[in-house]
């Protein structure tokens, strides 16, 4: 098919789009596939800019944070891949905003005002059916999401309407973790995120969630019975069998400057380095991330937009390898559960230790 494709419903029709999604799963789509998804993926522009205006407006003078982002094609098509149910024209998180709060408290409060808002927007999920926080799930993820679908009255908004968006709410303390899992699927083979590679990186995250959730926001994670010492030790043998933060402390967290209140294009190549394109139009913009992703079909791209440097850099850490905050909080947590200052080390193992076995002391000693 050559041209640009007929439509009233963006790719064409639902039909049409579902197709696609279906081909690119089996591994034989066409051209006309990938122009279908990328018609589609482009008309979430307008959900997207809808939202974070509405979040904006709604979080203006406070310490909440937003941000947004088109999920990215190769993170489309691995989901369509792990979910073999999954309509395309159904995925609910194409376009996505996020919500960083200072606290638990402030994360609820803000969700419940939301949920009375005045527009033709609707919700479609329970209210606590997606509410990792109170269930958080077995990977230790814990966060909130919501799933809109956009409904507008305008000539333009009708051919768009039914198209969904995802708005995530997440403290700062849940955001260093997420941050966390994203660099360690950057730097190794395992995809803690998605319960995929070596099990053991999942299940020190799994409990690292617990230690945080319990240290700083008197909540539960995916362990609750668990006992605070056992947690502590059951983490620090992991931690020292896998060097996780060591790993992640010898990070060189990207420097680069981002453009406030532009449009910007992360691109973290099979090199681990970070590089930043920013644009002022939204739509040169999104040309340029379809133009990226077929010019460099091995690298991570995500296009992003947050109001200012420091936002974009919060809000999509993982790029910027910046997973400091998680360090510090994963120390201070087993501090206040275990008593003690404890000392992360990857164990170095001596002739002596064979006959005294590692304990978790010997990893994480206290203060002299």
């Amino acid at each position: 098919m050559s041209g640009s494709i007929q439509k009233l419903f963006p790719g064409g029709s639902k039909s049409k789009v579902n197709k696609a999604g279906s081909n690119i799963r089996n591994k034989c789509a066409s051209d006309e596939d990938f122009q279908v998804l990328d018609e589609w993926r482009a008309a979430h522009r307008a959900v997207l800019n809808t939202f974070q205006a509405i979040l904006r407006n709604r979080t203006r003078r406070t310490k909440i944070v937003v941000a947004q982002r088109h999920k990215r094609k190769s993170t489309i098509t691995g989901k369509l891949s792990r979910y073999l149910g999954m309509n395309l024209a159904r995925m609910d998180d194409v376009a996505g905003c996020r919500l960083i709060f200072p606290s638990v408290n402030n994360l609820y409060q803000f969700r419940q005002k939301f949920h009375k808002a005045r527009f033709k927007h609707k919700r479609l999920n329970e209210v606590d059916k997606y509410d990792y926080i109170k269930n958080p799930k077995s990977t230790g993820y814990r966060g909130i999401h919501d799933v809109y679908s956009y409904d507008v009255k305008s000539d333009a908004g009708r051919t768009l309407k039914g198209l969904l968006v995802e708005i995530q709410y997440r403290t700062l303390i849940q955001h260093a973790w997420a941050t966390a899992v994203e660099v360690i699927g950057f730097i190794t083979e395992s995809q803690p995120k998605f319960q995929q590679g070596d099990k053991r990186y999942e299940h020190a995250m799994a409990l690292a969630s617990e230690i945080l959730a319990r240290s700083f926001e008197e909540s539960k994670g995916p362990f609750p019975e668990k006992g605070d010492q056992e947690l502590v030790d059951e983490f620090l043998r992991a931690e020292n069998e896998l060097g996780l933060l060591i790993t992640l402390r010898g990070l060189k967290t990207a420097d680069v400057g981002v453009t406030a209140n532009r449009n910007v294009i992360l691109i973290f190549s099979e090199s681990a380095e970070l590089e930043i394109r920013t644009y002022r139009g939204a739509t040169e913009a999104l040309q340029s991330l379809f133009a990226l992703e077929k010019e460099m079909p091995g690298n991570d791209i995500v296009l992003v937009r947050a109001d200012t440097t420091d936002e974009v850099r919060l809000a999509f850490r993982n790029y910027f390898s910046d997973a400091y905050d998680f360090i510090q909080l994963i120390g201070d947590g087993c501090k206040k559960l275990s008593g003690r200052e404890v000392v992360f080390a990857k164990q170095k193992r001596q002739k002596s230790q064979k006959d005294d076995p590692g304990t978790a002391e010997q990893v994480a000693q206290p203060d002299s």
